[in-house]
């Protein structure tokens, strides 16, 4: 975490979550802050309704510092509901509405949640919760239960000024679960001072946003964009939130709201680019095409610079564990040479090291796992010391377990986490790097590369691909095409056709799923 600063002999107090919030409502209060669909609320609705909220929780039995479980898709009350969590000082812990009923309750059951609250359209997973989880208090935020009280309803006889509480830097505010590609569902613990840290980290290495801004939210507003909501929400910016992805709605709206900002995971920018209404969006207002969370084929980012131009193009790297930007890829950089390879340079507000086997730093050009710390670093693992301890040093060190070259210009290029990572004949193999070759054949849609056992090179490089309408390549032929660009030990022994790849409830390809799969022969 950032220290704090003397001056003067007077310590200085880093602002925390709730500090912006605040600041961000008495700044820019008459202006227009949240639109879904046909309805939209000011920076002042949004403050008044968040404090009602905030108390209506407290009345609920949800008292500061309990963890309460939140079961919401994207929806106007989406923002209003987290900013009450913090003005109560309370622990969120989203739940994906994507997930399994045993995920949800071993969610819940793991954080001691004693309350959950849950939207419209999710009343049957929150009775199944209640059925699950004995003691469970279930409240419904526009959405009715039997015995369910309505936070609404509630919210409308409480105050308009947030509760009179004291909160600390160190408060944990948001407990979020990420499996990575471990399948391990950990618990990352965010705190006040952290969350303001992910709100200047976005602000000073990505998106300087202003008033004139406006955000498109389509992805769960529970992981990357959601992490927008505060930096817009400080600078008097729009956030336009849709109730999922779908690329004609999705089109329509960039169009109607005006949007200068979007965050694409590649899936929905393939997406995007096989919808016969790109080409002609008006995209004029859209000035940030960022994109992360997973890399990024080049062929796609390719075709979608053609129609959109490389000035809109930003790409990050980061982790739940120290969002958002740990490197920053800008559209001046989004050259040939650093395409599809790059993920940019590292964050003005982060401290970088690549490291080997045995804690050293490699030089210059060699491959080792990314280790970093900045202000933005959660609090640990909950109730997971061990797991803790294996990616978080005493001295505010995180290892990423992603593999990474610093070139000789300070570019940080990503090979593929530690997990994912190919060793066949005694090799390296990269799957990022076999994926991107895989995806500039005019027949390939989608591809996954991951390692299968193998009696005599202990892993195959195996790729499992998804076909374009009206192709039909042999297998020998994707193999020559990567062949003709990679070693030919990166080439993939295996090719198998699937008609979709796994994917995780983020959108990111679900290698560890897909090994599953293919163990089993079920692709």
């Amino acid at each position: 975490m950032m220290a704090n600063t003397t001056l003067g002999g007077a310590q200085a107090r880093q602002p925390t979550y709730l500090d912006l919030i605040r600041r961000g409502a008495l700044e820019h209060g008459p202006r227009t802050a949240i639109v879904y669909g046909g309805q939209c609320m000011t920076f002042a609705e949004v403050d008044a309704l968040s404090s009602r909220l905030a108390h209506a929780l407290h009345a609920s039995g949800v008292g500061q510092g309990a963890r309460v479980g939140l079961l919401l898709n994207n929806g106007l009350y989406s923002v209003p509901l987290d900013f009450a969590c913090v003005k109560g000082g309370l622990n969120r812990v989203p739940l994906n509405s994507r997930l399994s009923l045993a995920e949800h309750l071993s969610m819940l059951g793991e954080t001691g949640c004693t309350h959950l609250v849950f939207g419209e359209g999710l009343q049957e997973r929150a009775s199944e919760l209640a059925a699950g989880k004995p003691g469970l208090v279930c409240l419904g935020l526009g959405a009715s239960l039997p015995g369910a009280a309505d936070l609404l309803a509630l919210a409308r006889t409480q105050p308009a000024q947030g509760p009179d509480i004291e909160v600390g830097p160190d408060d944990v505010v948001l407990t979020l679960f990420t499996s990575g590609t471990t399948g391990t569902l950990k618990a990352a613990q965010h705190t006040q001072a952290s969350y303001a840290g992910i709100c200047r980290n976005v602000l000073l290495n990505l998106l300087p946003a202003t008033k004139d801004d406006a955000m498109l939210h389509a992805a769960s507003m529970i992981h990357a964009s959601g992490v927008f909501v505060l930096p817009f929400w400080l600078r008097g910016a729009r956030t336009v939130i849709l109730p999922g992805f779908e690329p004609g709605g999705f089109l329509a709206a960039l169009e109607s709201e005006r949007v200068t900002a979007i965050n694409l995971v590649p899936t929905m920018l393939q997406m995007l680019l096989e919808h016969p209404g790109f080409a002609s969006a008006d995209v004029s207002a859209l000035k940030y095409v960022i994109y992360g969370a997973s890399p990024m084929p080049r062929a796609v980012l390719e075709r979608a610079m053609v129609h959109w131009g490389a000035q809109r193009f930003w790409q990050y790297y980061g982790q739940t564990e120290i969002p958002l930007c740990l490197a920053v890829l800008r559209p001046e950089d989004h050259t040939p040479e650093l395409m599809g390879s790059a993920c940019g340079q590292p964050c003005v507000d982060v401290e970088m090291r690549l490291l080997d086997e045995q804690g050293r730093d490699v030089p210059r050009g060699e491959p080792g796992e990314i280790t970093v710390r900045g202000p933005s670093a959660v609090a640990g693992y909950y109730n997971a010391p061990g797991l803790t301890q294996e990616t978080f040093t005493p001295d505010g060190w995180v290892r990423t377990r992603d593999i990474g070259v610093l070139d000789e210009r300070g570019f940080l290029h990503l090979k593929d986490r530690k997990s994912d990572m190919i060793i066949s004949g005694g090799y390296n193999v990269y799957p990022q790097e076999v994926e991107n070759a895989l995806m500039t054949h005019a027949g390939v849609l989608e591809c996954a590369v991951v390692g299968t056992p193998h009696d005599k090179w202990v892993e195959m490089v195996t790729a499992v691909v998804v076909l374009r309408s009206g192709h039909a390549p042999e297998p020998e032929a994707l193999i020559a095409h990567v062949a003709g660009q990679l070693a030919s030990y990166k080439k993939p022994q295996r090719i198998v056709f699937a008609t979709e790849i796994p994917k995780t409830a983020v959108g990111k390809l679900n290698r560890r799923l897909l090994r599953e799969r293919l163990q089993e022969n079920l692709v």
